[in-house]
């Protein structure tokens, strides 16, 4: 098989350790409210005081109601969207979004070390709780540090598996979590008729 084409992602290999995280501040879409945790719970029936009753976070310490750890980063992410635009780009099966809070757009100076791909989608996510967000919070993300670069011809094309690291901090300014996220960026193999 020619490898030449990895040898396209060493420049992004070759900045693994940087942050490409701007200064701009993107917060979450809303502040933490009580529907949005209630309606995380009831799938689950997660039965937990602490989520639902003020009174019994409080007796444990906390300032109102916790979120669920596992739903914070719901509530990191801007909105997909935005009324008056479009999310997909067509109506085509593999349509990607117009914008994406996990994807790289062509101004990104991440991007700009990458070969050209036309696809992606997440391949895993690692999140480190490190304090609860409570009623009311409103959190967003900073940074975007590269953890690794990983060039690999996959069934679905020819790509590199990224990884990166953020922070969620609150309105306080407090990390309350870290998160590691996984894409595969590619181009797709051309389309085989069976």
């Amino acid at each position: 098989m020619d490898d030449d084409w990895k040898a396209s992602w060493q420049p992004l290999i070759d900045a693994i350790g940087t942050d490409f995280g701007d200064d701009t501040e993107e917060w979450g879409a809303d502040e933490v409210e009580k529907g949005i945790i209630r309606r995380y719970l009831e799938p689950l029936e997660f039965d937990c005081p602490l989520h639902y009753d003020k009174a019994t976070a409080q007796k444990y310490g906390y300032s109102d109601i916790l979120a669920p750890y596992s739903s914070v980063l719901s509530s990191a992410f801007p909105p997909l969207w935005i009324p008056g635009e479009q999310i997909w780009t067509s109506a085509e099966r593999n349509a990607q979004p117009t914008h994406s809070p996990v994807a790289t757009s062509s101004d990104d100076p991440m991007q700009k070390l990458m070969p050209r791909t036309s696809s992606f989608f997440a391949t895993d996510t690692e999140i480190d709780y490190l304090q609860p967000v409570v009623l009311g919070d409103r959190v967003r993300m900073r940074g975007r540090k590269l953890l690794s670069c990983a060039p690999k011809e996959t069934s679905v094309g020819r790509g590199a598996f990224i990884v990166w690291e953020s922070e969620i901090l609150n309105q306080r300014e407090e990390v309350v979590s870290r998160i590691r996220i996984g894409m595969y960026h590619y181009v797709p193999h051309p389309h085989k008729d069976l």
